[in-house]
């Protein structure tokens, strides 16, 4: 055997190597997307339960939107300041600083209000739920709730999900809120504009379709922040490092998942309107 026939069998075999090393990762990718879509399908059908877990419900309401308040509160009022002192410049070179509280609003009802805050979601709720979950799948809670016929799915899953779905939607208004105070506060560093003046301004140029398809998207934002946090951690391995994969994981697919969810709805908006 000639030394050139070896290394072709070599690179034969790095060949078939590579090829089985891709074969493998399509079969795990396509195995993910599998369990993803059976794990939605029960907590849909469980969604429409009727011993539907009210309490757990409102207990993950509270957690969700009230613990929330205080990190959407300095996000909101930062945003608005942010973007006061930064487009002022530009529009005092054209004379236009009238627009400000209307341009300012604008940006923060479609886009940035609702993004901003669903991203800071997706990092301290979808990370907790993934955590949670997870620390219950590695403590084996979830299995025993299995065995006791408690119905994890209805009673862990179903509640983060519809109250995930009901608050994101509620912080990315109060989110807004704030920022127009930011604003308003942002264009009385560098002038006199009183409160009423403001919001008079501001409001000139809002419609109502400015504010519907912001609103819309904000309860898919929530819905998928939850699904996702709670399959991270409720399909989580059984050692304890995984906990922090499923956190990570479920903030790093929840963040691209709103963004994904965002451009989709600003295409529709942009052809239905």
């Amino acid at each position: 055997m000639t030394i050139n026939t070896l290394v072709v069998k070599k690179q034969v075999i790095r060949l078939g190597e590579k090829t089985y090393e891709k074969t493998q990762e399509a079969n795990v990718f396509f195995s993910e997307i599998g369990v993803f879509f059976l794990f939605l399908w029960k907590t849909v059908k469980e969604t429409f339960s009727l011993n539907f877990e009210f309490n757990e419900f409102l207990r993950q309401c509270f957690q969700i939107g009230y613990k929330t308040l205080p990190l959407i509160s300095v996000t909101g009022l930062i945003m608005g300041l942010v973007l006061t002192i930064q487009s002022r410049p530009v529009l005092s070179d054209f004379g236009a600083v009238s627009m400000l509280p209307g341009m300012v609003t604008l940006s923060l009802i479609r886009e940035i209000g609702p993004v901003i805050t669903a991203l800071i979601c997706a990092g301290k709720i979808g990370s907790g739920m993934g955590a949670e979950l997870g620390s219950m799948k590695v403590s084996e809670q979830i299995d025993a709730m299995e065995v006791s016929s408690t119905h994890p799915i209805r009673f862990l899953v179903v509640t983060r999900v519809l109250a995930a779905t009901l608050m994101i939607p509620l912080l990315v208004l109060y989110a807004d809120a704030l920022g127009m105070f930011g604003s308003w506060a942002g264009v009385n560093i560098k002038g006199n504009v009183t409160f009423v003046l403001f919001f008079n301004q501001a409001f000139r140029v809002v419609e109502f379709m400015d504010f519907l398809p912001a609103v819309i998207k904000t309860f898919f934002f929530g819905a998928v922040i939850g699904l996702v946090g709670c399959y991270k951690g409720y399909t989580a391995g059984r050692g304890t490092e995984s906990v922090g994969k499923a956190a990570n994981s479920a903030v790093v697919l929840a963040s691209l998942l709103v963004i994904i969810i965002d451009l989709v709805a600003v295409q529709v908006t942009d052809m239905l309107l």
